[in-house]
């Protein structure tokens, strides 16, 4: 699969939104899963959302009611909905797809990972 590319990464204030792309190939709309994951300075990545091929959802539970995930299959773009940002969810979002070289991660639901993007920056401020 072609290299996901992410966007819509910027600094905000405390309580804010944003709104993360992900352009994707059109095999990665075909897949069971697609996802979003995130990465602090000198830790691993850790899961954030999954979308499955029929649109169910899943957010990691210390995000719910503040992340949703959605997808255009129309287009091939995934999003990430972040709404009430609090300077703890400044991190690098990556989006997540299957069939690559790179290295493995699992994501909720137990979906396999391993075709990501560069990641787009986030960041909070208080």
């Amino acid at each position: 699969q072609a290299q996901p590319m992410e966007s819509g990464g910027e600094s905000v204030q405390t309580g804010g939104s944003l709104k993360l792309s992900c352009a994707a190939s059109a095999d990665a709309f075909g897949d069971d899963c697609m996802g979003w994951f995130r990465q602090f300075p000198g830790k691993g990545r850790e899961s954030v959302a999954n979308i499955m091929r029929d649109g169910s959802t899943t957010i990691a539970d210390s995000l719910e009611g503040r992340f949703t995930i959605s997808k255009d299959d129309h287009n091939n773009i995934l999003y990430l909905h972040m709404n009430n940002l609090q300077p703890e969810d400044t991190a690098t979002y990556f989006c997540a797809t299957r069939g690559g070289p790179g290295r493995t991660y699992y994501g909720l639901l137990g979906c396999l990972y391993n075709t990501w993007g560069q990641g787009t920056q986030v960041t909070v401020s208080s």
